[in-house]
């Protein structure tokens, strides 16, 4: 019997990394691009790949999804049993200075994976949308049933209208297609840029570090083995999910989205404390207010997810900093 087989773009992300790993050892075939764009350290990024190549033999090739209908994509114009869509523009803040780069990566290249799927046998895809959707969301835990109608960045409103492009998709053209809303991932391997690895950095090296809103507040932070487990779960119950009713998937359609967080929220004070813990040094902090685009808690629902799957989030944030912290000593601290 011949293994599933899954191309997975963004491939050399933190998360697409990890979902290469993951979907290998679960006995996929996998194959993987990514674009190499300049926004973070390209070196890290080549890291990830030999990772990957010399782990599990899996090659990342230097591909931009905005070109795979087009000539130069022939290649990849063959049927898959899954897409895993995690290409994208990361970051909040960044969507503020260049939002061009949004459009382009996170509109405009999802467009040419829907039209892709769309015009090779319906592929079944799963893509990465983000928690950011549900903007200042007033219930205490963010559902996939609450309205995500105001989002507060321009990458929150991307990621929203990715949702939406897929339900028109499934709608008009039964793509099967589920939304991730991933929770603040973090873990080894972690961009430079999010505050798990800049705090880290800059602790180690005695450099202050700036806390917004005083530190109080609160993000659902996931470790990645945790998402990259939860995605694995719901592309096994992939062909399960994409005929289940209402309210997983809404008007009939075939397009679902999830949630995928720890469901225990920490004030960023406590991930300080435990990169603290784990490095033997204390961080001198600046208390800054509130930034353009942040919102002040996070806080996953993940019924949805366990009703169809076997998903079980078991990383504290102690311990998913120490794992960290670890990598990044031996290794991190390059980049």
């Amino acid at each position: 019997m011949s293994k599933p087989s899954v191309l997975i773009t963004g491939a050399a992300g933190f998360i697409g990394m990890h979902a290469c790993s993951k979907f290998h050892s679960a006995g996929y075939a996998v194959e993987a691009i990514d674009n190499f764009d300049p926004y973070y350290s390209n070196e890290l990024k080549r890291a990830r790949c030999k990772y990957l190549k010399d782990r599990h033999e899996i090659l990342v090739e230097d591909f931009d999804v905005n070109e795979i209908n087009s000539l130069s994509g022939v290649r990849f114009h063959k049927k898959f049993d899954l897409v895993l869509h995690l290409a994208a523009q990361p970051g909040v803040r960044f969507s503020l200075e260049k939002p061009q780069a949004y459009i382009r990566s996170n509109v405009s290249g999802f467009l040419e994976i829907l039209e892709y799927c769309r015009k090779f046998s319906n592929f079944n895809l799963m893509y990465a949308s983000s928690s950011s959707v549900y903007g200042e969301n007033p219930n205490p835990r963010f559902s996939e049933n609450d309205k995500t109608d105001f989002p507060i960045s321009l990458y929150a409103a991307t990621k929203k209208a990715n949702e939406l492009m897929a339900y028109t998709y499934s709608h008009l053209f039964e793509l099967r297609s589920i939304g991730l809303r991933f929770f603040t991932v973090y873990g080894p391997w972690g961009r430079p840029d999010m505050a798990v690895f800049k705090f880290t950095k800059a602790i180690n090296e005695n450099r202050p570090i700036d806390l917004y809103g005083e530190g109080k507040l609160w993000r659902d932070f996931t470790f990645v083995d945790d998402i990259v487990s939860g995605i694995l779960s719901l592309a096994k119950n992939f062909n399960k999910i994409a005929e289940l009713p209402y309210p997983i998937n809404p008007d009939n359609s075939k397009h679902s989205f999830f949630n995928i967080g720890n469901h225990q929220p920490r004030q960023v004070i406590e991930l300080v404390a435990a990169i603290e813990k784990s490095l033997g040094k204390k961080a001198i902090i600046n208390f800054r207010e509130m930034q353009q685009g942040d919102v002040h808690v996070t806080s996953a629902d993940t019924q949805a997810l366990r009703s169809v799957s076997d998903f079980a989030p078991n990383t504290s944030l102690e311990d998913g900093v120490e794992k960290f912290v670890s990598w990044y000593l031996k290794e991190g601290f390059h980049y």
